[in-house]
């Protein structure tokens, strides 16, 4: 076993095996594949082991050391914002800064402050504390209380020192990610700062989404097998270990879930969704309708874990006594949102808004006699992440928050559904619904782990 490395100099072995033999290599050469992004899913797919949380908290301390080495200068010079300054309170936490606290820090303490200040001539960018606590050694503390008992008039002093060109802070009409900074705190902020620097105060909105949709190297090779993590607590709900036909409900199920990702110690960013369709019903069934043979059962199911989000929904049949598969009309449909996420992803290109790639997608499928519904959207710190949406399933026409330009290194959820009519049930016309996560390079979209290509199958022939 190999020995990892953390900022701090510790060292310590981290080996997730199987999916993530490779994790402890990650430190000395993060080039090095973890697990690699595929096309197909594995079929049967173990649940690999979970570290425990102090290996974890190693993980996400080397990886936001890194984001903070590598996106923060990219965003702040590409957006040419010489200073950001980021504010949260304890139990108000703003997104950013929420994501910028190390694995040991859970919350804000009291009022947390964090600068970013960029010297130019390509100097490495400062990052400050103005704070009554340090942050793992990430943030140099600059606030002494003995000396200043005002916290917003040292950072006042902070900024009068460096004198940036402009100063950005997260305010933001169209998203909560880059809103963060409060009526009240923006009161204090202002009354401290000279007034020569309020003309120079600009939305950190831009700042913000790309610091939390841009994905690092060693968080691809890492997020495949999150992603295997949630299929196969997925394959494993979706089976006739926890389904009895005819006695099983799809609340039990759900609640299956529920007390699986507790027991892992891992969490879900949303309640888990369990619908059957079955023939001759006029909408999705929920709650407590027992899952009977012949149904056709989708899930919508996504957990966090080493500060990565999924997201994913899955369909199965039950099968009827006799059956050895699902009926070829249902087999058909999944086919078809299959086709569907491949024209979307085929349309992906840098600077393209969300609302320009809706646009070319459904064109084209519905030039091929499909009838999709698409509503994409990114996917990485936050399930439903920060960047710009592609289409939303109440509104498939542009919207402001698909107007964003898509990103390279940015993860997505391909979410999507397909209409058809499906001929052994009468022609009744089925919701084939299909969520996978995926990344984009910049030149191409690829499934992090597979995609569901058959619909899984639940109970045995009779």
């Amino acid at each position: 076993m190999t020995c990892l490395k953390t900022p701090l100099a510790l060292c310590l072995t981290v080996t997730l095996a199987g999916l993530m033999t490779g994790m402890s290599a990650l430190a000395q050469d993060p080039s090095a594949p973890v697990y690699p992004l595929r096309d197909t899913e594995v079929s049967d797919p173990e649940l690999p082991p979970i570290l425990p949380l102090r290996d974890r908290a190693v993980v996400i301390d080397r990886i936001l050391e890194e984001r903070l080495d590598t996106i923060i200068p990219q965003i702040m010079r590409e957006q040419g914002v010489s200073m950001w300054v980021l504010m949260a309170r304890e139990y108000f936490e703003e997104p950013v800064v929420e994501s910028l606290l190390d694995a040991r820090s859970m919350a804000a303490r009291r009022r947390t402050i964090l600068i970013f200040s960029d010297p130019g001539d390509g100097q490495p960018i400062e990052r400050l504390t103005v704070s009554r606590y340090g942050l793992a050694g990430l943030f140099e503390p600059s606030w002494n209380p003995d000396e200043e008992p005002d916290q917003w008039q040292a950072v006042a002093d902070i900024i009068a020192d460096r004198d940036p060109a402009n100063i950005a802070i997260n305010f933001s009409d169209l998203t909560a990610f880059g809103d963060g900074m409060t009526l009240s705190q923006h009161r204090l902020m202002m009354n401290a700062l000279p007034a020569d620097y309020h003309e120079r105060i600009v939305s950190g909105e831009t700042l913000a989404v790309r610091w939390l949709e841009t994905r690092t190297p060693s968080e691809l090779e890492i997020y495949p097998g999150v992603v295997r993590i949630a299929h196969a607590l997925i394959d494993r709900a979706l089976s006739d270990a926890v389904i009895t036909p005819g006695v099983t409900t799809a609340d039990d199920v759900v609640w299956w879930y529920r007390e699986e990702v507790s027991r892992l110690g891992l969490t879900p960013w949303f309640h888990p969704s369990i619908g059957i369709q079955r023939e001759g019903a006029d909408a999705m069934l929920r709650g407590d309708t027992v899952i009977e043979p012949g149904d056709l059962l989708w899930t919508d199911f996504g957990i966090t874990y080493l500060r990565l989000s999924t997201d994913t929904q899955h369909l199965a049949y039950v099968l009827k006594p006799g059956e050895t598969q699902a009926p070829e009309g249902l087999q058909q449909g999944l086919a078809a949102s299959n086709r569907v996420q491949d024209i979307l992803m085929s349309h992906f290109e840098t600077g393209l808004s969300g609302n320009e790639v809706l646009a070319r997608a459904r064109a084209e499928a519905i030039s091929e006699g499909l009838d999709p519904s698409i509503y994409s959207h990114p996917i990485g710190t936050h399930g439903h992440g920060a960047g710009p949406a592609i289409g939303f399933w109440d509104n498939q026409d542009a919207d402001p928050r698909g107007a964003g330009p898509i990103n390279a290194n940015t993860a997505w959820s391909i979410e999507l559904t397909s209409y058809n009519a499906v001929p052994e049930w009468g022609g009744q016309v089925v919701d084939f619904r299909t969520e996978e996560d995926a990344f984009f390079d910049g030149e191409t979209v690829r499934f992090l782990d597979g995609r569901q290509t058959e619909i899984k199958l639940i109970g045995s022939e009779e």
